[in-house]
């Protein structure tokens, strides 16, 4: 049985935080964590802390499974609501910023054995 965990309007760009979710797409979740711990870029903090939340969701479900063959299944970032700022331009203009955010969706489950 499967696990979501979810983590809304997160202050980085989707395309910054696809980076570090293609990492751990599949992976075991030892490995996903190593990887996130390990991993210099920002945004590695808060996806490690959703996948701990996401094998916490796992456990409450399945009392007494085994969580050793967890996967993350599926891991998708969508983009969230986007700021825009104005920034000072020469003679007068103001440049448009745009400060994106995003969703991330993290979903593990048990790997099943085929024997």
């Amino acid at each position: 049985m499967e696990a979501v965990a979810k983590l809304k309007n997160y202050p980085t760009s989707p395309r910054k935080m696809r980076l570090l979710a293609d990492l751990i797409r599949g992976e075991k979740v030892e490995n996903a964590l190593a990887i996130l711990e390990h991993n210099t870029k920002h945004p590695a903090v808060p996806l490690r802390k959703l996948v701990l939340s996401a094998i916490s969701n796992w456990k409450q479900k399945n009392e007494g499974a085994d969580e050793s063959a967890l996967v993350v299944k599926t891991i998708f970032v969508d983009g969230a609501r986007t700021l825009k700022r104005m920034r000072p331009a020469p003679q007068g203009r103001g440049y448009r910023v745009r400060k994106r955010s995003n969703h991330v969706t993290v979903i593990v489950d048990a790997k099943e054995n085929k024997n």
